[in-house]
C-alpha cells in the first residue's frame, strides 16, 4: 500500500511539474523580461504599475501603465515598484510579479501554476533586499525561488565559460544600476555596483534642458532623446531632435532643437563615473585574470550599452578590447534561462544558494 501511495505521489508530482513552466525573470528597474523554459523570452514590459490612490486598486501593469506616466489625474499614479534595481514597494512588486507569472500561464490548462523561478538581481544588494525579492516571488505563486547576480546571468547569457578558471569581465548598464564584475570559477572575484545607469542619464538630460534652455521636460521625453541621439564620444554623423516642454519663465509651451553634442555633454558626468569605476575594478583584479580579460575583452550588456560610442570610449580609457554582447537588452534574462535548463550543474552560480534558505 505504501509503495502504491509513493508511486501515486511521484506520478502527481511529475504531472503537475510538467504543467508548471519554469520561469526566468530579469526584474529590472525600467523593464521586466520573462523567459519560459522551452519557450524563450515571452514577456518584455516596463516595470510600471498604475494605481488608484483613492481605492488602492491596481489599474494597469506593464505597457499600459507606462503609457499613463505623466498623463494621469491626481488620484491615479503610475509608479515603479523597484528603485535602483531593488524592491521599494513590496506589495506592488508582488502584484506585478503575479501579473507576469499569470500572463505566462493564461493560454495553458494549469489551474494552480507553481513554477520554479530564477530572478536576476543587482550584485551587492543587502540580505534584506534579497529577502524582499525572494518573498515577493514566492508570494506571487512560485514553488521555488532562486537568485542570481545580474552580471553573472549576463555572462551566462553570452555563453561565457564562467565555471572555468579564467577571467571574464562584464559591465551591465541597466535602468537603475550599473554592475561591473570580474567572474572566474563560477563566482564573482571583483564587483562594483553603481546607482548610476539609464535613469540617471535621463535625469542628466532633464537637468541640462532646465539649466540651458529653461525648459521643463518629462522623463519619457528625456529617454526618447537619449535613445534617438545620445552618444558617449564624437560621432561623424550630426544628429538633432525637436524637444517640447514647458517654458520655466513664461509657463507656456516651448519647443527647442537639441543636438547630439549637447546631449553628449549632458550625459558626460554619468558616463565618466561608470568608466572610472570600470578602471577601479580593473585595478583590483588579480594579474592572471587581467591577462585573460585582455585576450577576451570587456563585455558590455544592458540597455545603457546601446548608447552610441560607449564601447569605443571604454576601450580608449581602459586600453583594453571591448565588445558588445549580442542583444544586450535580453542578456540577463537569457542567462536565467540557461540556468533553468541545467539548474543542478549551475547551482553554484546562484547567490549563496538562497533558494535553499528561503524555499517554501
Amino acid at each position: 500500500m505504501k509503495k502504491i501511495k509513493k508511486t501515486f505521489r511521484k506520478v502527481i508530482k511529475f504531472f503537475f511539474g510538467n504543467l508548471s513552466k519554469d520561469i526566468g525573470i530579469d526584474l529590472g528597474t525600467a523593464n521586466t523580461l520573462v523567459y519560459v523554459k522551452d519557450g524563450g523570452i515571452i514577456i518584455n514590459e516596463p516595470s510600471v504599475v498604475a494605481i488608484n490612490k483613492k481605492t488602492g486598486q491596481v489599474l494597469a501593469i506593464g505597457k499600459e501603465a507606462k503609457r499613463m506616466v505623466g498623463k494621469t489625474p491626481g488620484h491615479i499614479v503610475a509608479i515603479r515598484p523597484l528603485v535602483d534595481g531593488v524592491v521599494s514597494d513590496f506589495e506592488i512588486t508582488e502584484q506585478m510579479l503575479k501579473y507576469f507569472i499569470d500572463k505566462v500561464y493564461k493560454d495553458s490548462f494549469t489551474f494552480f501554476p507553481r513554477p520554479r523561478v530564477v530572478v536576476g538581481i543587482p550584485s551587492d544588494v543587502t540580505e534584506v533586499e534579497k529577502r524582499a525579492v525572494i518573498e515577493a516571488t514566492i508570494n506571487s505563486g512560485a514553488k521555488e525561488a532562486y537568485l542570481i547576480d545580474e552580471p553573472m546571468a549576463a555572462a551566462i547569457g553570452a555563453r561565457l565559460p564562467v565555471q572555468e578558471a579564467a577571467g571574464n569581465m562584464v559591465v551591465d548598464i541597466g535602468g537603475g544600476t550599473t554592475d561591473i564584475a570580474v567572474i572566474s570559477l563560477g563566482g564573482i572575484v571583483v564587483s562594483r555596483n553603481l546607482r548610476i545607469a539609464g535613469d540617471e542619464m535621463n535625469e542628466d538630460i532633464i537637468k541640462y534642458c532646465r539649466d540651458e534652455f529653461n525648459l521643463l521636460i518629462g522623463e519619457k521625453t528625456a529617454e526618447d532623446v537619449k535613445i534617438a541621439i545620445g552618444s558617449a564620444c564624437f560621432q561623424e554623423e550630426k544628429l538633432k531632435r525637436t524637444v517640447r516642454g514647458r517654458d520655466l519663465v513664461s509657463g507656456l509651451p516651448k519647443e527647442i532643437t537639441i543636438t547630439d553634442e549637447q546631449v553628449r555633454e549632458a550625459l558626460s558626468r554619468s558616463i565618466r563615473i561608470i568608466i572610472t569605476n570600470i578602471k577601479t575594478a580593473i585595478e583590483e583584479t588579480p594579474p592572471e585574470l587581467i591577462s585573460d580579460i585582455m585576450q577576451k575583452g570587456i563585455i558590455l550588456a544592458g540597455g545603457g550599452s546601446l548608447i552610441r560610442g560607449i564601447d569605443r570610449l571604454v576601450a580608449d580609457q581602459t586600453e583594453m578590447p571591448v565588445r558588445m554582447m549580442e542583444d544586450p537588452l535580453t542578456a540577463v534574462v537569457r542567462g536565467t534561462g540557461v540556468v533553468l535548463e541545467d539548474i543542478e550543474s549551475l547551482k553554484e552560480v546562484l547567490v549563496e544558494n538562497q533558494h535553499e534558505k528561503y524555499l517554501r
